[in-house]
């Protein structure tokens, strides 16, 4: 059950922010520097702000409109108790986390929110449930762990039909492990650590540790082809995932509303077009995902972080290409750009070493190598495996560390890194609370781009934040690397508190999107498209690839009945279209 106050078959997040109402908020009382640091690049006190929960009885809730014929039809599959038309359980379902979601919710700017949300148990009831869905013309939106960012969540503005929402929730397990192929069967609604504690229970992971891990989900990484921070290694999830089965609609000559799609984990195959690939990052729009097999590996016997400093973000750039085409297999290779560690730096514990990284030691040390305190970079690269492997990576990393300038601090600010790699969405809700919109953006370019892309969307960020009249803030890191290139992670906040403050956030959001068309990025690396990246979809794949998503859609649902706007639509950031897209 819920630790919510609310009985429903499955725990959930507050409906104005990140994580459930028992999480332990950010406390800034705790970070000294992190007031000093806001004051000097936001230009805002945040601790003259007061921080107010926002009231759920202060929202006017639209009411439902399930008909008591759908309604019949889904309690004859589910039984009373697993569904639910309460009104804090539907606008917890409205919305991702994204900060137009937030911003939106907590002003009670509720648009079409679902009329119920179902809690079916496992594939046969997923079916059962989209039949009377689709017999019914109703919207189906498939909802894992809720943390989406990107606006794949919510039904369109003006929707007229019924909207179901189906919580996967109660497809939790993790059912089979062939040991001798590496391959785990998983229930898609499975969160990111109850499948992680089911797994290490019998010696084996995933590997699939994205930002959102503890709020998200096995069938929502494979909808929005998700990454994780050790991909480096295990890969992202569309190389994790070998096999699925997805309830889909079945064509209308067929006589049935529904069929199911069973892609076996085979190696591999010369089967046409890939169908997986076709699933892989579709966010609801061809189905919903039941269960899939994915790869796994056995619990490493040793793990350990280092944290290494850079002279310069050009030198961290140029470390992690030649690491990534080296002989080394690391499970992550992060190296933040200036500003995202003088950002870390703030944000450290008083007496923690993440406050401390650069002591008096170290600052004469770096000073004696010529370097300027105000560019240092910090990175971070993950090792796992057994002890012979693990002493031979960190040989090869520390010589092309070394030959690019850096230098290793050891492993406890990597120790800490890793335990606190969850907490951001808590500070982007702190910022938030004071009236701080803060968000990401990620894309993907080769090596021979990246330091390009980087440059060029920090100077269209503040280009943009001093068009909006409002000071901001702009960070990155490299996150993913490849030997061909690199996912870059852009996080930026604008300080502007206002009502309008939605139309800043726009202005930078759009201006860091527009950037990485133009100097050769992807549209997102792993947080999907939903609604807010759809208007760069052309410029990404070109009009062709849209108009090929387009009539995969149309075909596989003529009715518009499975998540319609997602992906591709006609409106922009936001708000989506209505017209007939597929």
């Amino acid at each position: 059950m819920s630790s919510n106050r609310i009985d429903v078959p499955v725990k959930y997040q507050k409906w104005w922010g990140w994580a459930d109402e028992d999480a332990k908020p950010y406390e800034v009382g705790s970070k000294p520097k992190f007031p000093v640091f806001a004051q000097e690049k936001l230009g805002v006190d945040i601790l003259a702000k007061e921080l107010v929960t926002p009231r759920f009885e202060d929202l006017d809730v639209p009411a439902s409109v399930l008909t008591d014929e759908l309604r019949g039809r889904l309690v004859e599959v589910l039984g009373e108790k697993n569904l639910s038309t309460h009104d804090e359980i539907r606008v917890v379902h409205a919305y991702g986390k994204g900060v137009r979601d937030l911003v939106r919710v907590r002003r009670g700017q509720l648009e079409r929110i679902p009329d119920v949300v179902v809690y079916p148990a496992d594939e046969a009831e997923v079916e059962a449930v989209m039949a009377a869905c689709l017999e019914a013309d109703a919207v189906v939106i498939p909802y894992g762990g809720g943390s989406n960012i990107v606006a794949a969540l919510e039904a369109e503005p003006g929707e007229k039909r019924q909207v179901v929402t189906v919580n996967m929730g109660r497809l939790n397990k993790v059912l089979e492990i062939d040991e001798t192929a590496g391959l785990a069967r998983i229930q898609a609604g499975t969160l990111g650590p109850d499948m992680e504690d089911q797994l290490n229970a019998r010696g084996w992971t995933l590997g699939h540790f994205p930002d959102s891990f503890m709020w998200s989900t096995v069938g929502g990484w494979i909808a929005t082809r998700s990454s994780g921070a050790q991909s480096d290694k295990y890969g992202d999830i569309s190389e994790i995932t070998r096999g699925l089965r997805m309830v889909m609609p079945a064509p209308r000559e067929s006589g049935k509303s529904t069929q199911v799609l069973d892609l076996r984990p085979l190696p591999s195959y010369s089967s046409g077009p890939s169908v997986r690939e076709m699933v892989l990052g579709s966010e609801g729009r061809l189905g919903i995902i039941a269960e899939a097999w994915m790869n796994v590996h056995k619990l490493a016997e040793v793990r350990e972080i280092q944290a290494y400093f850079y002279p310069n973000y050009d030198a961290g750039l140029k470390a992690a290409e030649q690491i990534s085409n080296s002989d080394a297999t690391p499970m992550m290779v992060r190296v933040s750009d200036a500003n995202e560690t003088q950002f870390s730096m703030a944000n450290g514990k008083k007496s923690s070493t993440m406050g401390h990284y650069v002591n008096q030691a170290m600052q004469k040390v770096m000073l004696a190598k010529g370097w300027n305190l105000a560019d240092i970079c910090i990175s971070f690269v993950g090792y796992e495996g057994d002890a012979t492997h693990v002493r031979y990576n960190k040989s090869i990393v520390n010589k092309i560390v070394k030959a690019n300038g850096g230098m290793g601090v050891g492993k406890g600010p990597g120790t800490l890194f890793d335990q606190k790699k969850y907490d951001i969405p808590f500070i982007r809700d702190f910022l938030l609370n004071i009236g701080i919109p803060a968000d990401v953006s990620e894309t993907a370019t080769p090596w021979s781009r990246v330091k390009e892309i980087h440059d060029e969307t920090v100077k269209a960020a503040e280009k943009a934040f001093a068009e909006t009249g409002h000071r901001g803030f702009i960070m990155c890191h490299v996150s993913h690397s490849y030997s061909s290139g690199a996912c870059q992670y852009f996080t930026f906040a604008v300080a502007d508190g206002s009502e309008t403050s939605m139309d800043s956030y726009d202005h930078v959001k759009r201006a860091v999107q527009q950037s990485f068309m133009d100097h050769g990025g992807t549209v997102s690396h792993h947080h999907g498209v939903g609604e807010e990246h759809s208007p760069w979809m052309e410029q990404d794949i070109s009009p062709a690839g849209v108009h090929v998503q387009r009539k995969l859609f149309e075909g596989v649902d003529p009715g518009r009945n499975l998540n319609p706007g997602k992906i591709v639509h006609d409106g922009t950031p936001g708000i989506s279209s209505n017209s007939s897209d597929a």
